[in-house]
């Protein structure tokens, strides 16, 4: 699995862990209005109430100023004094419960960490870590050392890392290459005279040895024949043997990037007009 597959899992769990602890939070708030009393509360206060005496009536309160007012013979008048100015309250007097800033602490602290994963996680994506082995480039070594190879191999050099097959392209046949779209994005490594094909045969997957006989590559799956270049020539398989481009550095060593699997050539391609130079490894003979 990927970094960017591993990153972005992490980033989904820790969403979901986020907002089950937001609803948790919530639903424990005490958010059920201000004033709010608990049972207990209620029951205590019902309680008082036997021992308090009887509350006054408004028309109780009615005959007892009309009484002070006959005994005195004096009418109240309303205070002529201007009112008292408005004073904003003091926040820190004001305060919250604890509850309130435990729950306004979790909700901030688990905004933040999921903050710092998506920022990690957008970073990843942007500048992927540079991969070494299959999925990166690999370098097979000289390319001398490679034709050498491919001379003792029986005309086939197999990389294990690299997990690809390198033979060499004829290039006589280079002209037809060039007219064929699926080479276009492999053709620099074809004209430094070598072509390389991913082990894995486009049918279903199997991997495909060579036959030193017969000078194809020939899958035991299912019988897939391929000519030396990777081109189809039998079998069920959809395409020729897909490819890897390879470059050529200034100090001779051919590196291969694996990181791109490109298409191999459709059915009926044949740039080298190569047949069978032996008996087949697998099955006979082609379509």
């Amino acid at each position: 699995m990927s970094s960017a597959a591993i990153i972005t899992i992490a980033v989904a769990a820790v969403v979901v862990l986020a907002a089950i602890a937001f609803l948790t939070a919530a639903r424990r708030s005490d958010v059920r209005g201000a004033g709010a009393l608990s049972k207990e509360t209620r029951k205590r206060d019902r309680d008082s109430d036997v021992d308090l005496p009887a509350p006054v009536t408004r028309a109780d309160a009615e005959h007892a100023g009309q009484v002070a007012r006959a005994g005195t013979g004096l009418v109240p008048v309303a205070s002529s004094s201007p009112p008292v100015a408005w004073t904003a309250p003091d926040p820190e007097m004001i305060g919250v419960s604890r509850r309130q800033f435990l729950n306004r602490a979790t909700v901030t602290l688990m905004s933040a960490g999921l903050g710092a994963f998506a920022a990690a996680g957008f970073v990843a994506f942007l500048w992927p870590i540079a991969q070494a082995g299959f999925g990166g480039k690999v370098n097979v070594g000289k390319l001398t050392d490679v034709m050498t190879g491919i001379a003792g191999g029986q005309g086939f050099f197999y990389n294990a890392t690299a997990k690809s097959w390198i033979t060499p392209y004829p290039s006589e046949a280079l002209p037809k290459a060039k007219a064929v779209p699926f080479y276009a994005p492999i053709m620099s490594t074809i004209q430094n005279g070598i072509i390389v094909m991913y082990q894995k045969c486009p049918h279903l997957g199997c991997r495909v040895p060579s036959c030193p006989s017969s000078q194809w590559f020939e899958c035991p799956c299912h019988g897939s024949q391929y000519n030396h270049v990777g081109e189809k020539k039998g079998g069920p398989a959809p395409r020729g043997m897909d490819h890897f481009s390879a470059v050529v550095t200034a100090g001779g060593d051919v590196v291969i990037d694996t990181g791109v699997v490109y298409t191999g050539v459709p059915i009926g391609t044949n740039t080298t007009g190569q047949e069978a130079e032996g008996p087949h490894c697998i099955g006979g003979g082609h379509e």
